[in-house]
């Protein structure tokens, strides 16, 4: 059914890379996200899943309002009300999708579903024919599908195709498998069900093992498969995702044995990188492949012609063909309101009102005057900011005083509001930043416990702005808040005041498959 050499990606950051601890976003941020998967041009994005909570509804129906060019998907779970709310929201898009799930291996049946194999059998059929009685596109996962019985999932399959399912997508759930046994896994299931040839097929590997990539491209290479699920920076659950940057870099890298096209234009993924990384607060690590900030380091900043006698020596990809230079692009204090919102554009950032854009302008010519150079990731951590405090959020930073020196305990004293009424908040600490954390728990009294604290230079010098995640759990919720200021101090007290702000939304969210 597919064109067999076109690779379909399809991205799941906004859906499975939210299940990440801590990772979920609001909706401005996941249209901002949504917006850059489109400029990456991903066949595919997953924007949530409709039927899980009243936010997720919302965010999935405005990606769908919003994206053009991409089909706009939403999962859901096998049952009618599920795929009634997922095509509900999927309304305005110029091409939807329902990806519906039910889990097949015997496990998963008894353990979780606590039903029969025929019973599973039924559900799987009626729920896509109800689908695609509503939409034309059905996605459909046997959930754990690696871990299943052989017989029993070409069965399922068989019917899935037959009721009219145009993409089967086969999850190694929880990252069990290795990649040649996966590659034929798919290609005996493609084998074997009779109708195959009617439904592209899809692989959804996640990362436990450290194999998500090499599974994928295995069920590509040795399965026939022609669509890969993924997200932005490996992003996901437990150990995460197979890692979109790295699909499509091995792929375009080594057409040579793949033979495969897409549509992904690469010079956006490290802005894409960036983003998510600054939106979730979930740092990439410096020698991730392909974004993280050692990927290219050999070459850093040498652009002269002839200081490399030949980049191919070392080099196997160029840097800015994924965009590692198109981020560099500096505005400064001098740069005016145009320039600015052109930047905006680029970057996929999208501002409501002009009264938004002004405040943004405004607060990028604050930083100007305290920061010579002002890059990407400088702006975007200032409309982050902007989203967030737009939220009309119970928490939110005024001003801080800190006094520290050797010798001495450290004291910090906080300005910031509670519900738009302004509190104080004293305390001593361990450190400057231990002691304004302290100063704001002296008033609010959260009771959460810290479980991560990172500093990050958003732009590698010592006067780049300081990008802080901190992770809060409480009550078994785990929530990411990040801030970004030139003083670290004053970041990490914007962290986490973000971070009470997100424990403070109690939005019930149902769990959906890995």
């Amino acid at each position: 059914m597919a064109d067999s050499n076109k690779l379909i990606i399809f991205d799941t950051t906004l859906r499975d890379g939210e299940q990440s601890p801590g990772a979920s976003m609001n909706k401005d941020e996941k249209l901002r996200i949504a917006r850059q998967l489109e400029r990456l041009k991903v066949d595919v994005i997953e924007a949530g899943f409709a039927a899980s909570s009243n936010g997720d509804f919302e965010a999935v129906q405005g990606i769908a309002n919003a994206i053009k060019d991409s089909t706009v998907c939403s999962l859901s779970r096998a049952n009618d009300r599920d795929i009634s709310r997922a095509a509900e929201a999927l309304k305005g898009a110029n091409s939807g999708r329902i990806h519906t799930f039910i889990a097949t291996s015997e496990l998963h049946m008894e353990k979780k579903l606590r039903m029969t194999p025929d019973q599973v059998f039924e559900q799987a059929k009626q729920s896509v024919r109800f689908a695609r009685n509503l939409v034309a596109d059905v996605e459909f996962s046997p959930e754990d599908g690696y871990r299943s019985e052989m017989d029993f999932l070409c069965r399922v399959v068989e019917a899935v195709i037959a009721e009219g399912a145009t993409t089967i997508n086969i999850p190694d759930t929880v990252g069990y498998a290795i990649p040649e046994l996966y590659g034929n896994f798919i290609k005996t299931l493609r084998e074997r069900v009779p109708n195959s040839d009617k439904a592209i097929w899809s692989v959804h590997c996640h990362n436990d093992l450290g194999m998500a990539v090499a599974n994928s491209l295995a069920g590509v290479k040795l399965g026939g498969a022609r669509q890969v699920e993924c997200t932005i920076n490996g992003l996901g659950e437990r150990a995460g995702n197979c890692s979109l940057e790295e699909i499509v870099m091995a792929v375009k890298t080594r057409k040579d044995y793949f033979g495969l096209e897409m549509n992904i234009d690469p010079v956006h993924i490290v802005a894409a990188s960036r983003m998510v990384s600054q939106t979730t607060g979930f740092v990439v690590q410096p020698n991730k492949a392909v974004v993280g900030a050692n990927a290219f380091a050999h070459a850093s900043g040498i652009h002269q012609d002839g200081v490399l006698k030949a980049r191919d020596t070392y080099e196997i990809m160029r840097a800015e063909d994924v965009g590692w230079s198109a981020n560099k692009i500096v505005l400064g204090k001098l740069s005016g309101r145009n320039a600015f919102k052109q930047r905006l554009q680029e970057l996929g950032v999208v501002l409501e009102s002009e009264s938004e854009l002004n405040a943004a302008f405004t607060r990028f010519k604050e930083l100007a005057d305290r920061k010579s150079e002002i890059f990407d990731e400088d702006i975007l951590a200032l409309v982050s900011e902007e989203s967030v405090t737009q939220d009309k959020e119970q928490y939110a930073f005024v001003s801080l005083t800190q006094h520290s020196e050797t010798g001495e305990r450290p004291q910090a004293s906080i300005v910031f509001t509670v519900s738009g009424k302004e509190v104080h908040g004293k305390s001593d600490g361990n450190g400057p930043v231990d002691a304004s954390l302290k100063a704001i728990e002296s008033h609010v009294k959260s009771g959460a416990e810290m479980v991560l604290y990172s500093v990050n230079a958003i732009s590698g010098s010592t006067e780049s702005q300081g990008e802080v995640t901190v992770r809060l759990q409480n009550s078994g919720r785990v929530v990411n808040g990040v801030g970004s200021d030139p003083d670290i101090v004053v970041a990490s007290a914007k962290a986490y005041l973000s971070a009470l702000n997100k424990l403070q939304s109690k939005a019930d969210r149902v769990a959906a498959q890995g």
